[in-house]
């Protein structure tokens, strides 16, 4: 009788956002199927508010990393020099058939670079995303994860685009977005919750914003533009804000108290709280990537403060609508035309696959065996 071979997966996370597209994917290879699978996880810790990382692993019922680097905030060598440093014994010990890695940050750079030296096979889930920026780290991160990545999993079509105009086509996936699985997964348990019930909160009565990105929260010139239309609009419409540390610190040190006044400012909230506010808000406005693809998901109209985004797929129809806040005036305009939607007729496009790429990831590896 043939030995079964057993495969070890070695899953690097860092940030809130890789913490939940790494939920819907360990959440599947813990089934049965796929018993042959072992996923050791290590968490970098680039995320470090508890808020914005560790209550993330219970509550969306990930089992603790087995390894937390404890890295922490810093400038982008410093943190990806940390993270490499501490990731490469990791790596030796574990001594992974395949390391799997999730979007853009400083964490996937670090575990693609480390994986490469140390020459073990490398799978990007996220491939093939492009802003065209190279001012942007993000860009960078990602492009260089491509490069040396073995199998590269593309949430759209787009995605697959991109990187037959870089030249790669083997070891290309379209498999759709693990964070589209993952938002139909979680949605169901927030409802079942009824996490939207603590904010006493009325239904389409109320903006959710979100600020995190550094182009928006270093210049006092654009947050200052910011949170001065998002104070004029709560005069009709109640803005709510779950602050990130980042621009709380940036709000307290540049002195713009002043400017949030009249806006609802709230702590982090866990991902099935913001994913109950997210639905059951009338738009939404945010710099986050992944909040504009939840708020496509669940067909809410949004207003992005950036000059590009990656996922192009929610411009369609004008879900989603960029806007540079440079002027009040264009940040306005934009908000004002968002809460115009009637989205219950307007056109809408399935980009990010039907629910199963976390699925197709996990039959994919469970076949390599």
């Amino acid at each position: 009788m043939s030995k079964v071979r057993l495969m070890k997966v070695l899953t690097v996370v860092g940030a809130r956002p890789q913490i939940i597209k790494a939920a819907i994917v360990s959440h599947v290879l813990s089934l049965n199927k796929y018993k042959t699978i072992t996923e050791v996880m290590v968490h970098t810790g680039q995320h470090y508010d508890k808020n914005m990382s560790q209550n993330f692993f219970t509550e969306l019922n990930i089992p603790t990393p087995a390894y937390n680097l404890n890295i922490g905030s810093g400038k982008h060598g410093w943190q990806t020099g940390m993270m490499m440093t501490k990731l490469e014994p990791i790596m030796e010990e574990v001594d992974p058939d395949v390391v799997l890695l999730y979007g853009d940050t400083n964490s996937t750079l670090a575990g693609a670079l480390v994986a490469s030296k140390l020459q073990y096979k490398i799978f990007h889930i996220e491939s093939g995303l492009r802003s065209y920026r190279m001012d942007i780290p993000e860009e960078s991160n990602r492009i260089i994860t491509d490069c040396i990545s073995d199998i590269l999993f593309c949430p759209t079509k787009t995605a697959v685009e991109n990187l037959k105009k870089e030249g790669r086509k083997d070891g290309v996936h379209l498999t759709g977005d693990v964070s589209y699985d993952g938002f139909l997964f979680y949605k169901e348990i927030s409802l079942k919750r009824q996490c939207f019930d603590k904010f006493r909160l009325k239904k389409d009565k109320y903006i959710l914003a979100t600020i995190h990105r550094a182009e928006n929260t270093s210049s006092i010139n654009r947050l200052q533009k910011i949170l001065k239309v998002f104070k004029k609009i709560s005069l009709d419409c109640e803005v709510i804000i779950p602050l990130h540390p980042r621009t709380k610190n940036k709000i307290e040190s540049l002195n713009l108290l002043e400017d949030v006044k009249g806006i609802r400012i709230m702590e982090p909230v866990s991902y099935l709280e913001m994913i109950s506010l997210l639905i059951n808000s009338r738009i939404v406005i945010t710099d986050s990537g992944g909040v504009q693809k939840e708020a496509y998901f669940s067909k809410t109209p949004c207003v992005t403060l950036r000059d590009e985004t990656e996922w192009i797929e929610t411009l369609e129809y004008g879900w989603n609508r960029l806007v540079s806040p440079f002027t009040e005036e264009n940040i306005e305009s934009s908000i004002l035309d968002a809460m115009s939607i009637n989205r219950k007729d307007k056109n809408y496009s399935e980009h990010f696959g039907s629910g199963n790429a976390a699925t197709s990831i996990s039959n994919f590896l469970l076949d390599m065996e």
